[in-house]
């Protein structure tokens, strides 16, 4: 069996960077690689540039934890927003899913992870006291949960439930419309709307 065409470096780096994709593997990353450099340069270097742009651009709201441009994002800075509502989030794109709702009207904490032991992702790792700290500037009553329904959200879930009401906050978790194991980024807007109608306390 013969050996493989070895790869030029920049090729082999560019293979390398997109494995680093969720659900990419060295095979995907390769067929990516080689449609960029053979049939869309200039794609390649849009990408390029607007990785580059956003990696220098943008930071963390200082109240939401989300993504923005400025010290603080749109939504937070949003007076019309429900100060009294935080809906607490796995990632950006449970935010967006939430949003498109045209539900809820309250403003956001994004996590940007949940906890996992066994990868070395605990309370400290997520900024848990800076979360509290949120919670507790004297306007929010209601904390939402809305971490997704796998074992880790569910764990996340729990742990920020038990930490809230020692606080005295009123607690509440997303109904169950959110199939059992799914993750909101992936469930349509109707379901998700259903699921903050209906959330529950913890």
């Amino acid at each position: 069996m013969e050996a493989p065409l070895p790869e030029p470096e920049p090729l082999k780096a560019l293979i390398d960077a997109l494995r680093r994709l969720p659900g990419v593997g060295v095979r995907s990353a390769r067929r990516m690689a080689y449609h960029l450099l053979q049939h869309d340069v200039s794609g390649a270097t849009q990408l390029s540039r607007a990785l580059a742009d956003a990696a220098s651009r943008l930071r963390h709201c200082t109240r939401c934890n989300s993504f923005t441009e400025s010290e603080v994002c749109a939504v937070c800075a949003n007076p019309k927003r429900d100060s009294s509502l935080l809906c607490v989030v796995e990632t950006p794109a449970d935010q967006n899913m939430i949003e498109s709702s045209h539900e809820y009207k309250g403003l956001y904490y994004v996590l940007m992870g949940r906890l996992a032991p066994l990868e070395g992702i605990g309370p400290m790792q997520l900024q848990f006291e800076r979360l509290v700290n949120r919670a507790l500037d004297g306007q929010v009553q209601e904390v939402i949960l809305a971490t997704n329904f796998t074992a880790e959200g569910e764990t996340t879930a729990h742990y920020l439930s038990e930490l809230f009401r020692e606080r005295g906050l009123s607690v509440s978790r997303l109904a169950r419309g959110v199939p059992a194991g799914s993750e909101l980024e992936y469930v349509d807007a109707g379901t998700i709307a259903w699921a903050l109608m209906e959330r529950r306390s913890t």
